[in-house]
């Protein structure tokens, strides 16, 4: 069995965010103070994290994503990890994470049968990390890709493109795909800077991304994988590629094929969208797994067309934009 949404998209990729918590405080995805983070004992379980995927994977949902906040920061997430790859039907895990984990980790996720890990990082340049991050640690992170690329796990590089902040990090982030075997991806940046506004006055779309590295490499177009989010090329000679995710103008859409749940249970069927189903409260109410179904493909039925759409039905206390972190990457 498989889910369909009412337009008629395959559904068969979930996101969970397993905590909102971060070590890091990245300006555009929260305030320098941080956020009011989620009571403990408002987050979904582990065991109702691992029940969902269990009745979800029932029709249809594949591959898992696990964000965060920074999923490592939540305690004993291997152990989670390791359970959810032995549910039936599940196929592929892959984690974002902000990279400062402990690197001792590396074997276990490889063991665990981990497919990729997308390390978030905006810049290459200590003090431009640090001004981004606002925080000290960009060694570890270095390092932590460098280990990973010795592991049998995919890896892919995030960086969100910000004028005036790391315009100048991306022919350097560019150059670790000629000796690397590394996917770079650039990403236009979003408003969900946990502040009012929208992030940048001077916003980079991936048209003038594109056009920036065309101004210096000769690139050629290579296949896009099914459902993907980013549009993805190669330069001549080099080991790794790179891609460029519409994350703002919002041009995959169309083929959108995730939900994801956010720490404390929302169920979102748009990243621009709010909540349509909390699941941790009817997992709590004692409903049975039938009806959780039921209840998913309801929402799917009255699913926006496009995040633009699903923006528009926000109902939201003075329009402001949540963080990031609270609403799982």
């Amino acid at each position: 069995m498989n889910l369909f949404d009412n337009h008629g998209r395959r559904i068969n990729y979930l996101r969970i965010a397993v905590t909102d918590r971060c070590n890091l405080r990245c300006f555009y995805c929260m305030p320098e103070n941080g956020i009011q983070f989620v009571d403990r004992k408002d987050l979904m379980s582990f065991e109702e994290l691992l029940r969902t995927i269990h009745v979800f994977a029932s029709v249809g949902i594949s591959k898992l994503r696990i964000t965060g906040g920074e999923p490592f920061a939540r305690k004993n997430i291997i152990e989670f990890l390791k359970e959810a790859s032995k549910i039936q039907n599940v196929e592929q895990i892959h984690i974002t994470s902000n990279g400062t984990f402990d690197n001792g980790i590396i074997d276990e996720l490889s063991s665990i049968g981990i497919k990729s890990l997308n390390i978030s990082l905006d810049s290459l340049d200590k003090d431009r990390f640090y001004q981004i991050t606002r925080k000290n640690l960009f060694d570890k992170v270095y390092s932590n890709y460098r280990a990973l690329l010795e592991s049998n796990i995919d890896v892919k590089v995030n960086m969100v493109v910000m004028d005036g902040k790391n315009i100048e990090d991306i022919y350097p982030m560019l150059e670790l795909a000629k000796k690397d075997k590394v996917s770079i991806r650039f990403i236009e940046e979003m408003p969900f800077n946990g502040t009012d506004g929208r992030g940048n006055a001077s916003f980079w779309p991936m048209k003038k991304i594109l056009d920036f590295i065309q101004s210096e490499y000769k690139i050629e177009k290579i296949p896009d994988p099914e459902y993907s989010t980013s549009y993805n090329y190669r330069i001549k000679g080099f080991k790794g590629s790179f891609g460029i995710i519409a994350a703002y103008t919002r041009t995959f859409c169309g083929t959108c094929n995730r939900i994801r749940i956010t720490p404390q249970g929302d169920l979102r069927t748009c990243l621009y969208g709010d909540s349509v189903l909390n699941i941790r409260d009817l997992l709590r109410s004692g409903i049975n797994d039938e009806d959780l179904l039921n209840h998913l493909k309801i929402v799917l039925n009255q699913r926006a067309k496009n995040g633009f759409e699903a923006e528009k039905q926000i109902s939201r206390v003075n329009q402001s934009f949540e963080s990031m972190a609270s609403i799982g990457g």
